[in-house]
C-alpha cells in the first residue's frame, strides 16, 4: 500500500514503514529491488553451500586424522624411552648406595621402599611414586638381566613381547 502525502516529493514515498533507507538529505527512502532481495538472500546458506563445507571438512579430517594419530604413537615411544631412562639413573644410585642392582623379586619397588635387610639402603631414590608406562602396565625388570646386569623394558601399546612400530617393546639401552 503506497501512503502519498502531500508535502513528500514523489522520491520519498514509503511503501512499508518498516523496510526505509535514510538519503543524503535526511528523506526516507525505500531501498531498491536489489538492495532488498540480496538482503534477504545473505541471511543463510543454501543446502549445496553447506554440503559443499562437509565434504571440504570430512576430506581435511581424513588427511589430517591419520597423521595426528600416527604422531600419538610415537609420542607414547618416547614418553616409555624418557621413564626408562629416569628408572635407569635411579637404579644405578641404588647399586651405588647398596653395592648391587635390586634384586627381580625385589623389583623397582626397591627403589621406594627399603628391601628388607638393607642397611646401605638410602632411599627414597624416586621422587614420586612409581610410574607406569605410558599405556598403563607396569615397567619389567630383571635383574640379573639377559642383556646386562639389568633388564627393564615396557611391552609396548600391545602390551605382548616383541612387536613392530609402536606395539613393539621399548627396552633400556
Amino acid at each position: 500500500m503506497q501512503i502519498d502525502h502531500p508535502d513528500t516529493p514523489p522520491t520519498a514515498r514509503v511503501l512499508n514503514p518498516t523496510s526505509y533507507a535514510v538519503a543524503n538529505d535526511g528523506v526516507r527512502v525505500r531501498p531498491p529491488a536489489t538492495q532488498r532481495t540480496s538482503a534477504l538472500r545473505s541471511r543463510g546458506f543454501t543446502l549445496l553451500e553447506l554440503l559443499v563445507v562437509m565434504v571440504i571438512l570430512g576430506l581435511l579430517a581424513g588427511y589430517v586424522g591419520p597423521r595426528y594419530f600416527g604422531q600419538i604413537g610415537k609420542s607414547e615411544v618416547k614418553a616409555a624411552r624418557a621413564q626408562i631412562e629416569s628408572l635407569a639413573k635411579a637404579l644405578d644410585q641404588y647399586r651405588l648406595d647398596v653395592g648391587r642392582y635390586p634384586t627381580t623379586e625385589q623389583g623397582l619397588a626397591a627403589l621406594n621402599t627399603r628391601p628388607g635387610n638393607e642397611p646401605k639402603w638410602d632411599g627414597p631414590y624416586l621422587s614420586k611414586a612409581l610410574p607406569q608406562d605410558p599405556w598403563g602396565r607396569p615397567y619389567q625388570y630383571r635383574s640379573p638381566g639377559e642383556q646386562g646386569e639389568f633388564d627393564l623394558f615396557s611391552f609396548g601399546r600391545d602390551g605382548q613381547p616383541g612387536g613392530t612400530d609402536d606395539a613393539a617393546d621399548v627396552a633400556f639401552k
